[in-house]
This record gives structure tokens, C-alpha cells and sequence, in this order.
């Protein structure tokens, strides 16, 4: 299982995302360009250092990391216009959660390469989750159907 950062503009967001992936034991995906200089303090700072312990791959572009991904699972994209709740959703071991930009989602012919479109059910009134949360929250449910979480020591 992967966790892929669209074009990523919070640098404490991306730190986040990427100590989870550490902590969890999977690999992460960035796919550029970040609205943050790579080497920016605030990313150093949630990632603390669990950064350099990361499966971590950089991708040049959308195009870049669709060709690297040839021959993988399914990409199953996080997004408030899902049409399934992950708690739904039947997970697979290979799949790559793709969560989009803070600001702006992805854009709509990222949405359509998604094989899944999935969403976290949020309480009326509400519009969207911290990107760094629903990844939590949608990797743990993932990893807890696919018997994926680092065994307990």
C-alpha cells in the first residue's frame, strides 16, 4: 500500500503525511511540483525524523508518476465528491491512496485516471478534513482490511 501526495502546498501537511507512512511502514508518493520549497523548515518539523526513514518517490509530474506506476494496484483517490465512504470501500494491500492539493483537490482528469473515488463521511455542514487527517483516517481502515499494520512489539 501507497500514500501519493498531489502537487502537496503545506509543508507541515506533506511532514505529516510522510511520518504517517513511515510509522506505518508503506511507501509515499510525491507528485510535483510542491507549492513549498522541497528542503523547507516546517516539513523538516512534522516529519521530524521519520523523514529519512520514509519509502519516499518523487515524481516530476502527473504524467511521471502514472508511468512509474505501471503494472500497479488500483489508485483510489480520496475526495469530497466520492462516491463511496472509505468504511465502505473494500481495500486492497496494493493500492495507492492519492490524496490532491490542499487548496484546490486535483483537477479533473486526475479524477478520472482514479480507479475509486472515495470519501471520509463528514457531519453536515462540514466541507473537508485537514489532508493529513483523512489520510490517517482512511490508511488505518485500509491497512486494518488488508491485515497491513506494522506487527506490535
Amino acid at each position: 500500500m501507497r500514500l501519493a501526495l498531489y502537487q502537496p502546498d503545506i509543508p507541515q501537511n506533506t511532514g505529516a503525511v510522510l511520518r504517517l507512512a513511515a510509522c506505518m511502514g508503506i511507501g509515499a508518493d510525491i507528485i510535483e511540483p510542491c507549492g513549498f520549497v522541497w528542503s523547507d523548515r516546517h516539513l523538516r518539523r512534522a516529519g521530524m525524523d521519520y523523514l529519512d526513514r520514509v519509502m519516499l518517490k518523487r515524481h516530476e509530474s502527473w504524467p511521471a508518476f502514472l508511468q512509474g506506476r505501471a503494472g500497479s494496484g488500483r489508485l483510489v483517490l480520496l475526495t469530497t465528491r466520492g462516491s463511496i465512504a472509505h468504511t465502505e470501500f473494500a481495500f486492497r494491500a496494493d493500492d495507492t491512496l492519492l490524496l490532491g492539493r490542499e487548496s484546490a483537490g486535483v483537477p479533473d482528469d486526475v479524477h478520472a485516471a482514479a480507479d475509486a473515488r472515495i470519501r471520509v463521511p463528514l457531519a453536515a455542514g462540514a466541507r473537508s478534513l485537514n489532508v493529513a487527517m483523512a489520510a490517517a483516517m482512511v490508511l488505518a481502515e485500509a491497512l486494518r482490511q488488508c491485515g497491513g499494520y506494522p506487527p506490535v512489539e
